[in-house]
């Protein structure tokens, strides 16, 4: 196993008390305010999820918390130096912004959206919530930097590219592998964590809402995985209550708490956010449901997600209000010169899985989306343009005798999903588009794939790469084989112990990519441990 760093954070120990292991526990310590007499001792207002920043852009970020009781949110956001040192001058800000009044109609979840940063500006983030009486809680203290500046197509100018890095992963808690205290929690985040990235994207299956968390599980070798376990979390999650007891179960976990207070958040869905391979107008047969309608289910699950996941459009948070806007999941970030993150939603338009080799494209991204991804990607003047998918490309997902995935097993010209994804490339090959990578999660193995038109039976296309990694937490599967339509070859790929448990690192799996100053693209794949598995650098096509 590998030596975790121990990283210099701006603000030393981050929120100390409430990230210790300890606090994974249900009953955490809750302090009280200071009052001039003992009978007038009462309780204030804490953070039991801790605070996390999401879909940070060049000049935009948003700021999410979690409090246990009325109150509003102030988050105040100061420019500091790589030592945490507030600026002075030119380039110093110092701001604080308040939510409206938080309740349980957001499960005490709130949003604000900060707007007008400079860009390429690291910054202090103070979170602190008040009530209705005027008592402030306890603060917590997080950190992110702005993506850079300049003008795109035109260099670098001021603020301009100066490198940045991002880490991805998905699969978090799933088939019943919680947090398990004998290893430190899900100790992978923090392997994430160490490499000090610009952001994180999370792609897909934030949660398993179908996947009961019980307090032991025998593994393969007898061994006995214990979880921490919680109200709301021993059955599949029907009611709205359970699936937000999901996503507070995920942020119990101190080394999850850690990296969402220090890395911006870039969130996706898929399937377990829900329930397995799910798709609109689904009705369940799966007994463990008195809930058989996928629609209801899919609608509150949506809704847990907003609530917990720091995502959204900042210029579109009203000021003064949680936050709470139900904005579409598909949305692109705009990393400064070098970078533009397009974030697909493949689960919200997907049609039924069906074998997939209709003639007729069936829908899986939806027509408004394919024509908002073929817009973005080919007006992009970034070099890079990065897709966060959370599906495979041409990885064979079955779902018994259907297929779950976008390849329908079927090497031939694309059929059913698979003619919505050549649209797509033959959209970018015509508009001359260049450096595309798509990353991915969801098999729960790592993998890089090169897709080429020389092996495919589909050409319209220009050669790309997709990665994947995962799963962080969660149990171990495939390799899957490869659907040949779009020429994949599999340049390289691990996975553990089918169904294996999280407690060996080495079957734990991330991906990290470095931009350097000159737009160099490295893309290595990592185990639960941060080890380097595999690596391909990318040099940009001008």
């Amino acid at each position: 196993m590998a030596t975790f760093s121990r990283r210099g954070l701006l603000q030393g120990s981050l929120a100390a008390s409430a990230l210790t292991l300890a606090a994974t526990t249900p009953a955490a310590a809750v302090p009280v305010a200071r009052t001039s007499s003992p009978a007038l001792v009462r309780r204030r207002l804490h953070l039991p999820s801790g605070i996390a920043t999401g879909d940070v852009t060049s000049n935009s970020a948003i700021l999410w918390s979690r409090t246990d009781g009325t109150g509003r949110m102030r988050a105040r956001l100061r420019a500091v130096d790589a030592e945490g040192t507030p600026l002075r001058g030119h380039g110093a800000l110092d701001r604080t912004l308040t939510s409206g009044w938080v309740t349980d109609a957001t499960d005490h979840t709130v949003k604000i959206g900060a707007t007008d940063l400079p860009p390429g500006t690291r910054f202090a983030l103070e979170v602190r919530f008040e009530d209705e009486e005027g008592v402030l809680s306890d603060v917590a203290h997080g950190t992110f930097r702005t993506a850079p500046g300049g003008i795109r197509g035109r260099g670098r100018g001021r603020g301009g590219a100066r490198g940045q890095s991002f880490v991805w992963t998905g699969d978090t808690a799933g088939q019943g592998w919680g947090i398990n205290p004998d290893l430190g929690g899900m100790y992978a985040y923090r392997a994430m964590h160490d490499l000090a990235p610009d952001f994180f994207i999370h792609s897909g299956d934030t949660i398993y809402a179908d996947g009961p968390i019980q307090a032991e599980v025998v593994e393969p070798d007898g061994s006995v995985w214990r979880n921490v376990v919680v109200e709301g979390v021993t059955k599949v999650a029907e009611t709205q209550e359970e699936y937000r007891a999901r996503h507070r179960y995920n942020l119990m976990d101190h080394n999850v708490r850690a990296m969402y207070a220090d890395v911006p958040v870039v969130a996706q869905w898929d399937d377990h956010e829900t329930t397995n391979n799910w798709w609109a107008g689904e009705v369940l047969e799966d007994p463990r449901y008195t809930v058989r309608d996928v629609n209801t289910l899919a609608a509150r699950g949506r809704r847990a997600w907003q609530e917990y996941q720091p995502v959204g459009d900042a210029r579109a948070l009203r000021p003064g209000t949680t936050g709470f806007e139900d904005q579409r999941i598909h949305r692109r970030l705009e990393r400064g010169p070098q970078l533009d993150v397009f974030c697909l939603d493949m689960r919200t338009f997907k049609g039924e899985n069906t074998a997939g080799r209709e003639r007729e494209a069936t829908p899986l991204l939806g027509e408004e989306q394919v024509q908002w991804l073929i817009d973005g990607v080919t007006s992009s003047e970034a070099v890079w343009k990065v897709i966060a998918a959370d599906l495979p490309l041409g990885v064979i997902v079955p779902d018994g005798k259907a297929q779950e995935s976008v390849a329908n097993a079927d090497d031939g010209e694309p059929l059913g999903r698979e003619l919505e994804l050549a649209r797509v490339l033959r959209a970018f090959k015509d508009a001359g588009v260049r450096n595309v990578v798509w990353v991915t999660a969801d098999v729960h193995y790592c993998a890089a794939h090169h897709y080429s038109p020389e092996r495919a039976a589909f050409t319209g296309f220009d050669e790309f790469w997709e990665f994947v990694a995962g799963p962080i937490n969660a149990g171990g599967f495939g390799p899957n084989a490869l659907d040949g339509t779009f020429g994949p070859e599999q340049v390289f790929a691990k996975a553990g112990p089918a169904g294996g448990s999280p407690r060996d690192g080495r079957y734990q799996f991330f991906g990290h990519a470095q931009l350097d100053e000159d737009d160099v693209l490295t893309v290595s794949l990592r185990d639960g441990y941060g080890d380097t598995v595999f690596s391909k650098e990318l040099v940009p096509q001008r």
